[in-house]
């Protein structure tokens, strides 16, 4: 019997983590094909219910990337996101999610290989975890 592929979005800035991506596509590095990824213009611009919408539409984990801070395109985007997602472990808890399933990293314009690495990396993390059972979380 196959194994189940985890669900996985990625949630990530257009000019750091995004070209990552691409140039880990473009440089043949393999990362799993499983990762879905949603081009935002900065971390800024995710809201926490994007994260929660995420997991209660099926997702078993979400992936957050954006610029290493000092280097965002919007001078500060990313720190604002840092700060609107801090207190997510908790909220996720309360959902009934386990906050493993979550991560946020900054992986910027040349680091192909970084992010395919954070993407093996998370991947095989919520692969452990195995699926996330929506009837275990409390939806409102």
């Amino acid at each position: 019997m196959a194994t189940r592929e985890p669900k996985i979005i990625a949630l990530v800035c257009n000019w750091c983590t995004y070209t990552a991506a691409d140039l880990a596509g473009t440089s043949r590095l393999i990362y799993p094909a499983n990762v879905r990824m949603v081009r935002f213009m900065c971390t800024g611009m995710i809201d926490v219910k994007y994260i929660i919408k995420a997991f209660l539409e099926g997702a078993d984990g979400v992936f957050v990337g954006g610029c290493h801070p000092g280097d965002c395109h919007y001078i500060n985007g990313n720190v604002k996101a840092e700060r609107r997602i801090s207190g997510l472990q908790v909220l996720l808890e309360q959902f009934g999610i386990d906050p493993k399933r979550f991560t946020l990293k900054w992986i910027g314009a040349s680091e192909g290989p970084e992010f395919q690495r954070n993407m093996q990396e998370f991947t095989r993390t919520i692969a452990e975890l195995g699926p996330q059972i929506e009837s275990d979380m409390m939806i409102l």
